[in-house]
């Protein structure tokens, strides 16, 4: 039986084989957009694409169906069927077990992230280890809301010094100046976002700043 064209969905069935790797995922995302609620598809592969299960959860949550039609090599059937019109409401993490990691020595940097293709909005939790610090810049222009969670420090601004403490939200227009100092326990903070493809911090002052 001939395989239906690289790429294309034909009777149903979008076989994945003939494309290159980097190119499978965009090709089943692109078909499931497609489908109306209750259409299934049948996906094949060479092997069991357990990648591509974990991307569609973290996009879609549980809003999708995915059954295992063959499991043998080198052909793979599952009929993915879209459940939901939508991507699902549900719960990414537990900021009590995130927050229960400050103070920990060695562990700095985003330690949670939104990862959803499709997204108006980007998230981290941020961990400062004792004493850590991210040095003074001057923000993007995104507007950036920050909940801490656990720990303590400072935030310098320009004209001053902001105590931070869990509880605390805190309010980053864009392009202020500031600077983050964590306190002998570490830090750790939640920054919401506008989404951007890049956020960069410049070190430089902005264009008109004093």
């Amino acid at each position: 039986m001939s395989r239906p064209p690289a790429g294309e969905v034909v009777d149903g069935v979008l076989d994945l084989r003939e494309l290159p790797k980097v190119e499978r995922h965009p090709a089943v995302f692109t078909a499931y957009d497609e489908l109306a609620v209750g259409e299934s598809l049948v996906l094949v592969n060479e092997h069991d694409p357990v990648n591509l299960r974990d991307q569609l959860e973290r996009d879609y949550g549980t809003g999708f169906g995915w059954e295992y039609l063959s499991e043998e090599v080198p052909e793979y059937r599952i009929r993915l069927t879209k459940n939901a019109s939508t991507p699902l409401p549900r719960v990414l993490a537990d900021t009590t077990e995130i927050a229960s990691g400050a103070g920990e020595g060695g562990l700095g940097g985003a330690v949670f992230s939104l990862r959803m293709r499709e997204r108006d909005l980007d998230s981290n939790v941020i961990a400062l280890e004792p004493g850590g610090a991210i040095a003074e810049h001057w923000g993007p222009d995104v507007d950036v809301l920050v909940h801490v969670l656990a720990g303590s420090g400072h935030l310098d601004t320009e004209t001053g010094v902001v105590d931070l403490a869990p509880g605390v939200l805190l309010w980053l227009p864009r392009r202020s100046r500031r600077a983050f100092r964590a306190g002998p326990q570490g830090l750790r903070y939640l920054t919401v976002h506008r989404r951007r493809e890049a956020l960069v911090l410049q070190a430089s002052r902005p264009p008109g700043a004093p």
